[in-house]
């Protein structure tokens, strides 16, 4: 039988922490939340490795340490709304949703909502509103929201995603930049975004948040 409590402290106490992750509520949620139940049965295994986990599709779990900083960069506020976009199996969501308030989390493949919403609905995380749809097109009937986090790379964020930020609010996004990648948070201020550089990290582009090229002989 896998000791799995056991692999989750070890993922906060070699992962999380020597990333300078201290902040309380993004450590007992990473500790929590049971991130084998949240991918695919045949990668339980693999759920606290130090990497991005396969979803398939060219989809991944963020590796712990990504969504850690992630976590830290934005700070989370408990009366927080937040938008967690390309929610996948629903893991961001799970440790979100300890942090924050509520959580409006957007997940495009339809296969994946369902398994979801059961696993979400077991650990608690009730107050998660899972949705199906575009992930570019967030979800701006339950907008403006506090916080927007991008669960994968973005060569770019669309309008239509900051639009829905809340004035004073901040969004976390991975800018895929060739074979690198950096994460950003941005800063609405007077209806102005202001970017600022987090750290570097790597993950597939979102379906939606891809550049269009034009097409050259």
């Amino acid at each position: 039988m896998t000791d799995f409590a056991t692999r989750r402290t070890m993922m906060v106490d070699t992962q999380i922490r020597p990333s300078d992750v201290t902040k309380f509520p993004i450590i007992d949620a990473m500790l929590a939340i049971p991130r084998e139940d949240f991918v695919p049965a045949d990668k339980a295994q693999a759920a606290y490795v130090d990497g991005n986990l396969d979803l398939g599709g060219g989809r991944v779990v963020l590796e712990p340490r990504t969504l850690a900083k992630m976590l830290d960069a934005l700070d989370i506020q408990a009366d927080d709304l937040v938008l967690d976009l390309g929610c996948g199996l629903g893991y961001s969501s799970a440790v979100i949703a300890r942090i924050a308030e509520a959580v409006v989390a957007v997940e495009e493949n339809e296969d994946w909502l369902d398994d979801a919403q059961t696993v979400l609905t077991r650990v608690g995380a009730d107050n998660v509103a899972l949705q199906g749809g575009a992930l570019a097109a967030g979800a701006a009937e339950y907008g403006p929201y506090d916080v927007i986090i991008l669960q994968g790379a973005a060569e770019f964020v669309p309008d239509a995603i900051l639009d829905q930020l809340k004035e004073g609010g901040r969004i976390a996004a991975l800018i895929a930049e060739g074979a690198l990648g950096i994460v950003k948070i941005g800063y609405k201020i007077d209806g102005v975004m202001s970017w600022r550089f987090a750290f570097n990290a790597g993950a597939p582009v979102l379906p939606g948040f891809e550049r269009h090229r034009a097409f050259t002989l």
